[in-house]
């Protein structure tokens, strides 16, 4: 293991346990602390591995995509306000230092699902191989790049039009008729928006990936996706600057 990685790993393991000690100021700033050791440490892995990473390789693209994730995140936000899911407790009072929590909090959230999905391909294939995908142009490799359109590969089952006409009736559904029960509707409409855009535009995509017979983005993805959760909920459950549910089915 490498240095960058075990300080990533020492960042994890102090803010944790000096919460559970009871600590205020990592009490509070737990989740931002911790998701900044996990992505230095998982992009230290990675590189390890590969030869190749999100800071070390495209720094810039790296720089992008916790700027992004900011705005990105407010969109969920945004439909929070009509389905009620979570709520956050236990702020800093001083408005200033609450926003840059806030920003600090968001910003690696991107950062870390694709540090994690690079992470479990890495775990899933050690060795970099054609199935791998390029940090370049911003672009995380938990799977196979995207091919250029050929009107020789197979068709799709379903007609990409379709799929955007249903994502975008999902994430239209939470506006006009909220409910603390469209949490579904939200996460998953984005993918059936945007997936197929992508595809239409050549690049990277489950759709594209599908086509081929290959699913290695679709598995590293989602496994970062369960990893990412498990983590959030640890880290979020001692700490006191944190979010509570409300969804009726939990």
């Amino acid at each position: 293991m490498n240095t960058g990685a075990l300080i990533g790993l020492a960042v994890m393991i102090v803010s944790e346990g000096a919460t559970l000690a009871g600590y205020s100021f990592f009490a509070q700033w737990n989740t931002p602390i911790c998701w900044t050791g996990f992505i230095l440490f998982a992009d230290s892995v990675v590189y390890r591995a590969r030869g190749s990473s999100w800071i070390r390789s495209s720094p810039r693209a790296f720089v992008f995509l916790t700027i992004v994730s900011i705005p990105l995140w407010l969109v969920f936000e945004f439909y929070n306000l009509y389905i009620r899911n979570w709520h956050y407790v236990g702020l800093p009072e001083n408005v200033a230092v609450r926003y840059f929590g806030y920003a600090w909090s968001f910003a690696t959230i991107w950062p870390a699902i694709f540090e994690a999905a690079d992470l479990v391909a890495v775990w899933r294939r050690p060795r970099p191989s054609v199935a791998s995908g390029s940090h370049g142009r911003g672009r995380s490799h938990p799977g196979p790049p995207a091919l250029p359109a050929d009107p020789a590969l197979p068709a799709l089952p379903v007609p990409p039009a379709l799929l955007i006409a249903i994502g975008a009736a999902m994430l239209i559904w939470p506006l006009v008729w909220p409910s603390q029960y469209l949490a579904a509707p939200v996460w998953l409409g984005f993918i059936f928006l945007l997936d197929p855009i992508n595809l239409r535009l050549g690049e990277p995509s489950l759709l594209g990936d599908a086509r081929e017979g290959r699913f290695d983005r679709l598995v590293n993805l989602s496994l970062s996706g369960l990893l990412c959760g498990i983590l959030w909920e640890f880290w979020n459950y001692w700490a006191t600057a944190k979010w509570h549910y409300t969804v009726p089915i939990m």
